[in-house]
């Protein structure tokens, strides 16, 4: 008989954070343990579609059904994600990957006051949220930090929050040679298409997958930005590193604020999609603490158990 557990836990955040507008203080989900392996279930808030309740729920019934020896399949993303991390049999590490990306985030206003701080210490590649606060401002920062440092290219992520015309009106006030690539900035394959060809900006195609909705290639199609948590199965997300790989785009892993077992499977995962890419996983910086022990297993102290067969 083999350990079944799940467990459930809580990590503050370094300091509030906005997701699709709900502010959060703290990161919350669940880690899964089969046997010898672990996986984390963490839905995102604002980004999910199911809440961490639903998740606990449907991981339960599946571990019950393990338990029972019948072959299970959950049917919410962030739970198949965290089963099928669980069940991997995990091949030695290979090199290691580029370093990520700084993730770039608050306000224009407390980013200019501050740029001073820690623009010199940013690489040449840095990821910043747009389509959050007012267009102007937003544009004066990202001029700024372009002006002063002119070898830095942007990595923008509007997180679908613009409509055609805007994403249109704001991509006209950029030179698309300095922007790495623009992560959804419509929530529609059509407007993105149409911003795209009429501006040139070289585009990244992110929630728009996790969601579902068709798409195809385009000329300034520059990468596919896998996030495990959002897409499911991974057998989906390799599906789609097999198109990329067809279509010669780039694949991106990238984060939904797991904790360290969570960053660390999928860094795991991103040297074996992505080699040569570097992942957006610079969201640690951003939990104020971790929930693995020194010989890198979960620190069971620091979990509040849910359920246990063994």
């Amino acid at each position: 008989m083999i350990m079944l557990a799940l467990y459930r836990y809580r990590l503050a955040f370094t300091q509030p954070l906005t997701f699709h507008g709900r502010v959060e203080t703290a990161r919350q989900g669940l880690l899964v343990r089969i046997g010898n392996g672990w996986g984390e279930i963490a839905p995102l808030p604002g980004f999910s579609r199911e809440t961490l309740d639903e998740a606990q729920e449907q991981a339960l019934a599946c571990l019950k059904g393990v338990a029972r020896g019948e072959t299970v399949t959950a049917t919410l993303p962030s739970v198949q994600f965290g089963l099928d991390c669980a069940r991997r049999s995990w091949p030695d590490a290979g090199h290691p990957l580029p370093e990520p990306y700084p993730l770039i985030q608050g306000s224009p206003q407390e980013l200019l006051k501050h740029w001073k701080e820690w623009l010199h210490k940013t690489p040449a590649k840095a990821k910043l949220k747009v389509a959050r606060y007012p267009m102007r401002d937003e544009l004066a920062l990202i001029h700024l930090l372009l002006d002063r440092r002119p070898d830095l290219k942007l990595i923008l992520d509007a997180n679908q929050g613009w409509s055609r015309e805007e994403a249109w009106a704001f991509c006209q006030h950029l030179d698309p040679a300095r922007i790495e690539y623009l992560e959804d900035p419509c929530g529609d394959f059509d407007d993105i298409r149409f911003v795209a060809a009429h501006t040139n900006m070289p585009i990244a195609l992110d929630e728009l997958l996790a969601q579902g909705k068709p798409w195809e290639p385009i000329p300034q199609l520059r990468a596919l930005v896998l996030k495990p948590t959002l897409l499911g199965s991974l057998c989906r997300c390799e599906a789609l590193v097999s198109r990329a790989s067809e279509l010669r785009l780039k694949v991106i892993v990238s984060s939904c604020f797991e904790s360290g077992l969570g960053l660390g499977q999928l860094a795991r995962l991103g040297q074996q999609w992505a080699p040569q890419q570097a992942p957006g996983l610079d969201t640690r910086r951003w939990l104020a603490e971790d929930l693995l022990a020194a010989d890198g297993t979960p620190d069971l102290s620091k979990l509040i158990q849910v359920w246990q067969h063994d």
